[in-house]
C-alpha cells in the first residue's frame, strides 16, 4: 500500500458517499457506496480478502471519495458513477440485458410487436419475458387470433397476413377504430390472466361451427384452444389477487452472488430470471444496488409490489423506486420469496464450477503470464499480425485482450501506408508507431504488454519504435510459429529468449488463442481487400466504366463471375447504357475463368 494510500485513509470520514479506485493509468476500475466511508475502504486495504478482492486491490494506486447526506443519496449517486465510467469491476451493472415485452401499438391500425424498449408512448407493454421464445410463442397464438395490422400495405393492396386471416389492415374496407378496440380489450384480458374467458369464447364458436358442419374451421378453433394451454402450462404457480410483483432473492459465496427474480404478473409467475456475478462490497448492499439499477437504468417497468428477504433495507428501496417493497414474513408470499432463493443458491452451486474454470483460463491465465515474464499483472494485452500474399495489399491487424478475453470492439486493421513491397520489419514499425502515437494524442490506455506475431526481427523493429521514438516504456513479447503455422515458442527480453512454458498449461492456451485471433482477424482482413481490389482492376480496364458506375457494380454484385453470369438486360436496369454493358460483358466473357475472382 502506497503513502499517499494510506495518509487518505487516515482522513476518511464517517459519512455516507461514494468512493471511485484508479489504476496506474487513472482509469476509474471500481466505483462503491458505504453507510461509513472510512470502514468500507479501509476494509479493502487491511485484513484479509479473498483472492478476487485482492486482484481488485492490486490494481488499486489512487482514490477518491463523495460525500453524500444520506444513504439513498449514496445508492443514486453510485449508479450514476457507474454509468459515467463503465468500470471494469463493476460486472453486475454493466448487464445492459434487457427483456422483451409484448406491446400493442397506440396507433389507427394497432399492431402487436416484440419489443426491448418501454416508451411513455401510451402503448401497452406485457410481460417481462426473460424467456424470449415465450413471448414469441404467444405472439404467435395471438396473431392466429387476432388480425392486427402486419404491413405497412395501403387498403386494398392485399398481403400474405391478409390471405392468412392474420391482418385486415390492408383489406379494402379496414376494420373500424370500435372493432380493433374491441380486439386489443380481448388480447389485453388474455395477457392478463383471462385466457381462459378468451378459451370458452373459442369452444362457443368451435361448437356453432360444428352444428354448420363447418369442420375445416371447428378444427382450427379446437387447434387454437389447444395451443392456448400449451403456451399458458407453465402458468401454474399463482396468486389470488391477481397483484403484478416482482420477487427477489439472492445467495452468495467466495465472492460470486446470484440473483433470483421471479416476475408475477395478474397473481401468475410467469417468467423467472437469474444473474450470476462477482462483487466486492457488502452482499447486502451489493443486492440492493442491484435492484436499484434494475429498474432505473435498465428501464424495466416497475410492478406493483417488490417482495426482497430480510435484512434487505426494504424502506430505502421503497423510497428510491416510490415503489411498495417489502419482506413477507409468512403465507403464500413468504413461500415464493423462499423458493426464488432456493433456485438461487442451486443455480449458483452449478455455476460456480464453470466461473472457476472461466477464471483458470482467463485471469488466472494472466496473472500466472505475469509471472513467467517477472511483469505486472498484464490486465491489457494488445497483439499484432502482418497480412500479405506474394506481396500485395499488405496489412496488419490488432487485437486487445482485457483480462484474458477479447474486447472485440477495440480491434483495429491498419492498410499499410508507407511499405511497398514485402517487408515484415518495416510493416511492424508503421503499425506499432500509428498505434501509439494514436494513444498518446487521444490519451487511450496503454496496454500492460504487447505480442506482436514474429521472432525477433519483428520484436527488434516494434521495440527500437517504442522506446526511440516515442519514449514508452512497455513489455514486448514474440510469438514465434512452427512448420505448421501453430503457435510454438513465446519469446522475451533483451536479446529474445524463450520462455519455457508447459504445452498443457493455461497460460499456453491463452496466448495460442491470441496469436490464433489476431492471425484471423489480420487474415480475414486481407481477404476482403484482395477480393475489392481485383474486382476494381478488373473493372478498371473496361472503356466507359468509371468511378460511379464501379461503385455501382460493387454494389449489386459480389463476384466478377456474378457479374459474367447476370443477363444485359440487368446490368442496363442498373442505369448502365447498353452499349457500356455490352462492352463489360464482352470484356469479362474474354477472360480465362482462372482470372476471376
Amino acid at each position: 500500500m502506497s503513502s499517499s494510500i494510506q495518509e487518505k485513509l487516515t482522513v476518511l470520514p464517517q459519512q455516507p458517499g461514494c468512493y471511485l479506485m484508479k489504476d496506474k493509468h487513472g482509469t476509474v476500475i471500481y466505483v462503491g457506496k458505504s453507510k461509513k466511508l472510512k470502514n468500507r475502504v479501509r476494509s479493502y486495504f487491511t485484513g484479509a480478502n479473498d483472492q478476487k478482492t485482492q486482484r481488485l486491490v492490486q490494481e488499486i494506486v489512487d482514490f477518491e471519495y463523495i460525500v453524500t447526506s444520506t444513504e439513498i443519496e449514496a445508492l443514486i449517486l453510485e449508479m450514476n458513477l457507474i454509468k459515467k465510467y463503465d468500470p471494469k469491476y463493476n460486472v453486475l451493472l454493466k448487464d445492459d440485458k434487457s427483456y422483451p415485452y409484448l406491446k400493442i401499438t397506440n396507433e389507427r391500425h394497432p399492431r402487436l410487436i416484440i419489443t426491448r424498449k418501454v416508451y411513455k408512448d401510451k402503448g401497452k407493454y406485457f410481460g417481462p419475458y426473460p424467456n424470449v421464445i415465450a413471448a414469441r410463442e404467444t405472439k404467435k397464438l395471438l396473431d392466429r387470433m387476432y388480425p392486427l395490422r402486419k404491413c405497412k400495405n395501403n387498403p386494398g393492396d392485399y398481403c400474405l397476413y391478409y390471405h392468412l386471416g392474420q391482418c385486415l389492415a390492408c383489406a379494402k374496407n379496414p376494420p373500424s377504430k370500435e372493432e380493433y378496440k374491441e380486439m386489443t380489450q380481448e388480447i389485453v384480458s388474455f395477457l392478463n390472466g383471462g385466457h381462459q374467458s378468451i378459451k370458452q369464447s373459442l369452444k362457443e364458436k368451435m361448437e356453432a361451427a360444428s352444428e354448420e358442419l363447418n369442420f375445416e374451421r371447428a378444427k382450427e378453433l379446437r387447434d387454437q384452444m389447444h395451443h392456448i394451454d400449451s403456451v399458458m402450462e407453465q402458468q401454474k404457480m399463482t396468486l389470488n389477487d391477481q397483484v403484478n410483483r416482482d420477487v427477489f432473492h439472492y445467495a452468495y459465496t467466495k465472492g460470486w452472488m446470484c440473483v433470483q427474480v421471479f416476475f408475477i404478473r395478474q397473481g401468475k409467475l410467469i417468467e423467472r430470471d437469474v444473474s450470476i456475478f462477482p462483487f466486492f462490497d457488502d452482499p447486502e448492499e451489493t443486492f440492493t444496488t442491484f435492484i436499484g439499477r434494475f429498474y432505473l437504468h435498465h428501464n424495466h417497468p416497475k410492478p406493483k409490489q417488490i417482495l426482497v428477504p430480510a435484512p434487505i433495507d426494504y424502506e430505502l428501496l421503497s423510497e428510491l423506486l416510490e415503489v411498495n417493497v417489502s419482506i413477507p414474513y409468512r403465507g403464500r408470499k413468504r413461500e415464493l420469496l423462499e423458493l426464488a432463493g432456493k433456485n438461487a443458491q442451486i443455480a449458483l452451486d452449478e455455476k460456480f464450477t464453470l466461473i472457476e474454470r472461466n477464471e483458470e483460463r482467463t485471469i488466472k491465465a494472466v496473472e500466472k503470464l505475469g509471472e513467467y515474464l517477472s511483469i505486472e499483472t498484464p490486465h491489457r494485452i494488445e497483439a499484432f499480425d502482418n497480412s500479405n500474399i506474394q506481396g500485395t495489399d499488405p496489412v496488419s491487424a490488432m487485437v486487445v485482450f482485457i483480462d484474458g478475453k477479447p474486447s472485440k470492439k477495440e480491434y483495429r486493421k491498419y492498410k499499410i501506408k508507407t511499405v511497398d513491397k514485402p517487408d515484415d520489419y518495416e510493416t511492424m514499425r508503421e503499425v506499432v508507431r500509428r498505434r501509439y502515437t494514436r494513444v498518446l494524442k487521444d490519451e487511450l490506455p496503454l496496454p500492460d504488454l504487447i505480442l506482436v506475431d514474429g521472432s525477433k526481427g519483428q520484436m527488434s523493429a516494434a521495440i527500437d519504435v517504442l522506446e526511440n521514438e516515442l519514449g514508452l516504456d512497455i513489455p514486448l513479447a514474440g510469438l514465434a510459429k512452427d512448420d505448421k503455422h501453430k503457435t510454438s515458442e513465446l519469446l522475451y527480453g533483451q536479446p529474445p529468449e524463450i520462455v519455457q512454458l508447459e504445452r498443457q498449461s493455461q497460460v499456453f492456451y491463452l496466448i495460442q488463442r491470441i496469436q490464433d485471433e489476431v492471425h484471423r482477424f489480420a487474415i480475414t482482413f486481407h481477404r476482403q481487400l484482395r477480393g475489392k481490389s481485383a474486382f476494381k482492376s478488373e473493372l478498371d480496364d473496361i472503356p466507359g466504366v468509371g468511378e460511379k458506375r464501379r461503385k455501382l457494380l460493387l454494389t449489386h454484385f459480389k463476384t466478377l463471375q456474378e457479374i459474367k453470369e447476370a443477363p444485359l438486360e440487368m446490368l442496363i436496369r442498373l442505369g448502365i447504357p447498353t452499349s457500356t454493358a455490352e462492352a463489360i460483358k464482352e470484356h469479362l466473357t474474354d477472360k480465362k475463368p482462372n482470372t476471376h475472382n
